[in-house]
């Protein structure tokens, strides 16, 4: 029988393991033996203890006991025995055994990709992405969802989302239902202001670092501490969830788990402490012990939030719970004596109070503050400052109030309530163009523009790419409805009058597109500065000049407020600076260049028109940043994420990813942040380098940029050698490494060798060239 034995190579789809018998031959005989078919690398998991053994029956020598619900590869059938291959450790060593095993004792592992069903979720897509008829790339695209779209999601298959996405056109909404790839969706939460609010925790509840629970909760609080909250968040599962402060750190808590109490003021009335009980910095035992306060001492109190009563204590100013106090009634004074016999204990006596004066040093108000006649909670109220008042006391007392003159009035504050700030808020005085409307015209000329300009190159001999430009900015004013003397300020401004490095070498005027992490290579590069001051001009009208776009604080330049750490203190924060700027004097700054260029006119912008007429967002302008041959780069990423790799700019077909540690070329950075790499010699795109916080993606390692124009190239690494051409300021150039990843340089540490494009080596003063972009 020469057919027994024969090995049978089965077609695609069987190597899929669509089968479970192996093939028999046509015309053998059952008493023949059975033929071995071969198998594509098939998973199975043993379903009882199994012996493994040296040939596919069961005479064959045991190898060794393969234990319930291990996975083994099979890769050839003969029967009812499998060959397959066994991975295991020892003593924390691999060993891997090959043998075979009765088909009896194994369950086929299935790789079809299960389909799992989660809550309703709102996500936005993170680039033009297709919507398909199926979950993969080959099946028929249904239409392109832009970027920034959001769309309802309730099932998925692996990394494939089924979605509902809803669009509007020719003012009919039209709903589309299809699939669209989990790489380019990222969940999306909406962020508001709401009125100021307490809130009380119904139960134990958790707080966490984000609006939802996909972190560890930070802390856990008990039922009935209360939290203030001036802000809200709608998660993508529709959940609600309050920003809060808690023990100095900025929480989120969920909605379901609290109660809302509002502040209720009533006239100073005293209360008895029934048992001992404790002043708490806040409302809720949760909070911290400022003092003991023994039973059947008297206290007063005017404010009452939910179960907790502010009072003060010893100088200290808290709350205290309501069930530990009880309403004082004040005894009938007996004839003839002149009050009651405990009257001293009821009103101990005071240590004298003084008040030291203080260097200008200014706080922001962190809650409804009274401002009372004298430094203590029984004085007369004057007025209320609302959260978020900016003041600058003159004195502090030593009982821990601070002296502050308010909206004409001077009294007290507790310092409690006040936080150390810095900020650009002009305080009393509104009248400059720092809070003018933005959507409104300017007489400004553009001579009086250009002079402004030319003023500065004179004075410092520097160039710029502003020089004889004030037209253009009178031109874009008029074109999108915004202040053109404000345009020309925020450029000026921004761009040290047109003379900094980004400005003179990619046309950006106002940093568009850095980030503090990467502000040179981020930055948009413009074809010219006119397409720049139209770029921005119909940007800023569309978003920080747009009542309904997210970035909108009010149409005027405004000012932030930052806390000692840095933290924006939103209370205390306005206008386009609000979000724009870090510094919070970027809009008092830009106020400045436009008072000097044409002084500011309470009466015209007080009756000057507004334009409320919003212009699409401009599209990003091609073009980008062309790196030389040969930059090398290296995945920074966690082990358990990745980059992902296209085949073509746009297109998001994951081709190929890249791991931690995987090294590749940089070639170029788009303007829309996609960058073109060279991996294993094959080019590719990739959008997923987030360059905001770009080291914990990538780090290159011999990239240098010029710092000075016409910077000499020489053969060597001296003056005295000859100069082989330059660089131009900005110029990036292809640094020469060591095998061990250093950069070459000479004995002095003086210069770096660089590669040319011809592929010939020379050198560069390392005094002018800055290698640290991407680094």
């Amino acid at each position: 029988m020469r057919n027994v034995g024969k090995v049978v190579l089965l077609s695609t789809s069987l190597l899929l393991g669509e089968i479970a018998a192996p093939i028999v031959p046509h015309g053998l005989h059952q008493a023949e033996a059975a033929s071995t078919v071969k198998l594509a690398s098939i998973s199975y998991q043993t379903t009882s203890n199994v012996n493994l053994r040296s040939g596919p029956t069961g005479t064959y020598k045991v190898i060794l006991l393969i234990p319930k619900s291990k996975i083994i590869t099979a890769t050839e059938q003969t029967g009812t025995w499998m060959k397959v291959t066994y991975q295991y450790s020892v003593n924390g060593k691999k060993t891997v055994k090959t043998g075979w095993v009765s088909a009896s004792y194994l369950k086929k592992i299935s790789t079809t990709p299960k389909t799992e069903n989660f809550p309703k979720t709102t996500y936005q897509t993170t680039d033009n992405v297709n919507i398909r008829s199926g979950a993969s790339t080959k099946n028929k695209t249904l239409l392109t969802i832009p970027k920034g779209k959001t769309i309802i999601s309730a099932q998925k298959i692996s990394d494939w989302y089924k979605v509902t996405y809803t669009y509007s056109t020719k003012g009919k909404n039209i709903t589309t239902t299809g699939w669209v790839k989990g790489t380019y969706l990222k969940e999306y939460y909406t962020y508001s202001a709401i009125s100021g609010g307490y809130y009380f925790s119904k139960k134990t509840v958790k707080l966490y670092s984000t609006p939802d629970t996909k972190k560890s909760a930070v802390y856990s609080i008990a039922a009935g501490n209360g939290l203030y909250s001036a802000y809200q968040t709608v998660n993508s599962v529709g959940q609600i969830w309050y920003k809060v402060t808690y023990n100095g750190k900025t929480l989120y808590i969920y909605s379901g788990d609290v109660s809302k109490y509002t502040l209720t003021s009533f006239e100073a009335t005293d209360y008895q402490v029934k048992l001992d009980t404790y002043l708490f910095s806040s409302y809720g035992k949760s909070y911290t012990k400022l003092v003991k306060i023994p039973k059947q001492t008297i206290i007063s109190s005017k404010q009452r939030i939910g179960d907790w009563y502010k009072v003060s204590y010893n100088g200290k100013s808290g709350y205290v719970y309501s069930g530990d106090m009880t309403k004082y009634t004040k005894p009938a004074e007996t004839p003839g004596t002149g009050g009651t016999d405990n009257e001293e204990v009821k009103n101990p006596p005071t240590d004298t109070i003084t008040e030291q004066a203080l260097t200008k040093t200014t706080y922001a108000v962190t809650d409804q503050l009274n401002l009372r006649q004298a430094a203590a909670t029984t004085a007369a109220v004057l007025t209320v400052l609302p959260r978020g008042t900016i003041i600058i006391p003159t004195s502090k007392t030593s009982n821990g109030w601070y002296k502050v003159n308010y909206s004409g009035k001077s009294g007290y504050v507790f310092g409690t309530y006040l936080q150390q700030v810095v900020t650009g808020d002009p305080l009393d005085n509104r009248d400059s163009y720092q809070f003018i409307d933005l959507r409104t015209q300017s007489r400004v000329t553009a001579s009086q523009i250009n002079n402004y300009i030319a003023g500065y190159v004179k004075s410092t001999g520097k160039s710029s790419v502003l020089t004889n430009k004030g037209q253009v900015f009178i031109d874009a004013g008029k074109k999108y409805g915004l202040n053109a003397l404000y345009l020309a300020a925020h450029a000026i401004h921004e761009s040290a009058y047109g003379t900094s490095t980004i400005s003179l070498t990619k046309n950006n005027l106002f940093g568009f597109g850095a980030y503090d992490a990467a502000p040179f290579v981020a930055a948009y590069r413009f074809a010219s500065v006119e397409l720049c001051i139209d770029f921005i001009a119909r940007e800023m009208k569309a978003t920080y000049l747009n009542p309904a776009n997210w970035k909108y604080q009010g149409a005027y330049l405004g000012f932030s407020t930052k806390t000692l750490a840095n933290d924006r203190v939103d209370a205390s924060s306005e206008g386009m600076n609000f979000f724009y700027a870090s510094d919070p004097n970027w809009g008092k700054a830009i106020s400045q260049h436009m008072d000097r260029i044409l002084s500011y006119e309470k009466a015209y912008y007080a009756n000057a028109d507004v334009d409320t007429s919003i212009p699409a967002r401009p599209t990003i302008p091609g073009g980008g940043d062309v790196f030389p041959a040969d930059i090398t780069a290296i995945v920074t990423l966690p082990a358990e994420k990745q980059i992902v790799l296209n085949s073509k700019k746009g297109v998001h077909d994951a081709v190929k990813t890249m791991k931690k540690g995987t090294f590749f070329v940089l070639l170029e950075k788009t303007n829309d942040f996609w960058l073109r790499v060279r991996v294993d010699n094959k080019e590719y795109w990739t959008n997923d380098v987030d360059f905001s916080n770009y080291k914990n993606y990538l780090s290159v390692k011999n990239l240098g940029r010029a710092t000075v124009s016409e910077l000499n190239i020489r053969t060597g690494p001296a003056t005295s050698y000859s100069s082989v051409g330059t660089l131009a300021l900005n110029d990036y150039v292809s640094i020469v490494m060591k095998a061990d990843g250093s950069l070459v340089m000479d004995s002095l540490k003086s210069w770096y060798q660089i590669k040319l494009a011809t592929g010939k080596t020379a050198w560069v003063s390392a005094a002018y060239l800055y290698t640290k972009d991407l680094n």
